[in-house]
């Protein structure tokens, strides 16, 4: 690399990040999202706006490597069973959604007098989601460990490997629709034969990926961490992390055809199977933190402001399609599958944005000439606007559930409409309506209690948000009920009136105390046993005498230390036949 490379990396990494630092804080305290701040540093240092004009190549290579690092986190904290948990709502409302919203994009584009190769390429470009933006979101609002998170993630996965194929397919398909024929991608023949040939290769390719990883991946990727870790070099634990995301994601786009970003998510998602998964995580959040930030003044150099005043009512038109279309159809499809109201607005929410593969779709519907060159400055404004928008949609999840809750009778009938899954069958034993230990969340540690209750033959009802879940439960005899046990009425259906315990192990901090305040409203003297997630939260709960908390660390502490204390204060006899605890 010569000297000038290496001073535009510099220049380029300097004036982002300093700008953005600048511009967030600002942003912070006029109380309006960081990210705002992120995008106009972009704006300032790109080629529209006079001044200094940063390398735009290298700010989004550098973004690529934060997309990378970001869905390698999100995948250690992902499982498959998370993934296989959602697909029944994923996979079809992900799939459903794109369909709506590449019709309402293809709309508008048809109005405006483009053919039909135009109008298809720009209603994919509005359909899909921004990964960045969607789990800084989900992580901002505490809700990426949720059961309405894992919906919102496995609806990206599905929507990532729906892109996939969408670029792998539009160079062969180019010439039918109207544009110029793939001959810079190596076409050698045309029609139905090469699109079909296309789509088994990327299918097969696809899948190849993905068996590679959750057969050998799953062996070898842990063992290696293993390796790593016995080594004792925190700095050779963290350069593992971020080889394994970066090298991982790059191979698989090299030899599979898969995306960075796609390629990453089951990097982390086989790297969970290692006991330091945790560590990983924590070890790559800064690299994490830094790389998103020049993701989004990277978007922002894009943006050419003039567009605003050239074209106002199509970008209108446009951030309409992202920001309302989009959620209505994402809304409508979460509550088809019978989901609560607050679940369907978080995850349409979570989607009313667009992002990187909008822009790589336009580019490549640009190459061959089925795009025509105002496409490329309406999706980066919708873009734009759209992720500027997006913590405001998430702020106002709230107040309009509770407007809605009081103006709309529709809204209430939503939530309490009737469904077997939110009631326990009239079949069930007497044993599980009174003196029962009422379970709110099946995850790890969830199962892991009701193991526990189960062996020492302790009656309990499961109340969670997984629908599938509670199907599952309740074929193999276990009492459970469907929904957020927030409300009144999923604790009301637990029979929480005559229960003995409530234990929480939900991770989702925000409801924990409206949990709470409803058990005690109903059954003042139950016994309360919270999950905590911080020293703060649960000083305040122990302060306010509302529960037990327990906080991972220190529970592993004081176990270990009880286990120590019985050693060494058992006759020698005796402490060779305890075990650990």
């Amino acid at each position: 690399m010569n000297s000038m490379a290496h001073g535009a990396l510099i220049q380029t990494l300097a004036a982002a990040l300093g700008l953005a630092l600048l511009l967030g804080f600002v942003a912070a305290r006029l109380r309006v999202p960081a990210l705002v701040g992120y995008l106009v540093a972009g704006v300032i240092i790109g080629p529209f706006t006079p001044g200094f004009v940063a390398d735009s190549d290298i700010a989004a290579q550098l973004a690529e490597i934060g997309v990378m690092l970001l869905m390698f986190g999100v995948g250690l904290h992902f499982s498959l069973g998370d993934l296989l948990a959602v697909r029944r709502i994923a996979l079809p409302g992900a799939l459903v959604q794109i369909v709506a919203a590449t019709l309402m994009g293809a709309g508008l584009a048809t109005w405006w007098g483009w053919s039909l190769g135009a109008a298809l390429v720009f209603g994919l470009a509005l359909s899909v989601a921004s990964t960045v933006v969607l789990l800084r979101a989900l992580e901002h609002m505490g809700l990426l460990d949720t059961h309405t998170g894992r919906i919102a993630v496995g609806w990206l996965v599905v929507e990532d490997l729906a892109m996939v194929l969408v670029l792998v397919l539009l160079p062969p398909l180019a010439e039918a629709l109207g544009g110029r024929a793939g001959a810079a991608a190596g076409e050698e023949a045309h029609g139905a034969a090469s699109v079909w040939h296309a789509l088994g290769t990327t299918l097969l390719q696809v899948g190849g990926f993905v068996a590679l990883m959750l057969v050998v991946g799953r062996r070898l990727f842990p063992w290696v961490l293993w390796q790593v870790t016995r080594t004792g070099s925190r700095e050779l634990f963290t350069l593992c992390v971020v080889a394994a995301a970066v090298s991982i994601a790059f191979a698989s786009a090299a030899l599979f055809g898969v995306s960075f970003a796609l390629g990453a998510f089951f990097a982390g998602m086989v790297m969970r199977e290692s006991e330091f998964s945790h560590r990983a995580a924590q070890e790559s959040l800064p690299l994490r933190d830094a790389f998103a930030v020049i993701f989004f003044v990277s978007v922002g150099m894009l943006f050419d402001p003039a567009v605003l005043l050239q074209r106002p009512l199509q970008v209108l038109a446009v951030v309409l399609v992202i920001v309302l279309g989009k959620s209505f159809a994402a809304c409508a499809l979460v509550l088809a599958f019978r989901y609560p109201l607050a679940t369907a607005l978080t995850v349409s929410a979570s989607l009313a944005q667009i992002g990187e593969f909008s822009f790589i779709l336009v580019v490549l519907g640009m190459k061959h000439e089925l795009l025509p060159d105002e496409a490329r400055s309406l999706v980066l404004a919708g873009a734009l606007i759209s992720i500027a928008l997006n913590p405001l949609c998430f702020q106002a999840i709230g107040p309009l559930l509770r407007w809605l809750r009081v103006h709309s009778a529709l809204a209430r009938r939503l939530e309490q409409r009737d469904d077997p899954l939110a009631e326990l069958p009239r079949s069930t034993e007497a044993r599980y309506l009174s003196r029962q230990v009422v379970l709110v969340g099946y995850g790890r540690l969830g199962r892991r209690i009701a193991d526990q209750l189960k062996a020492s033959d302790v009656p309990f009802v499961v109340a969670d948000q997984n629908r599938e879940l509670v199907e599952r439960l309740r074929e193999q005899g276990f009492a459970a009920v469907w929904g957020n046990a927030a409300e009144p009425a999923v604790l009301i259906q637990a029979h929480i009136a005559r229960a003995r315990v409530l234990v929480v192990t939900t991770p989702d901090t925000l409801n924990i105390r409206q949990m709470i305040a409803t058990a005690r409203t109903l059954n003042p003297p139950i016994e309360i046993v919270v999950r905590g997630h911080n020293e703060t939260e649960a000083q305040l709960l122990v302060q306010e005498e509302a529960a037990t908390v327990y906080i991972g660390e220190q529970e592993l502490a004081r176990a270990m230390a009880r286990d120590v204390l019985e050693r060494a204060m058992a006759p020698h006899s005796e402490a060779g036949a305890l075990k650990a605890w």
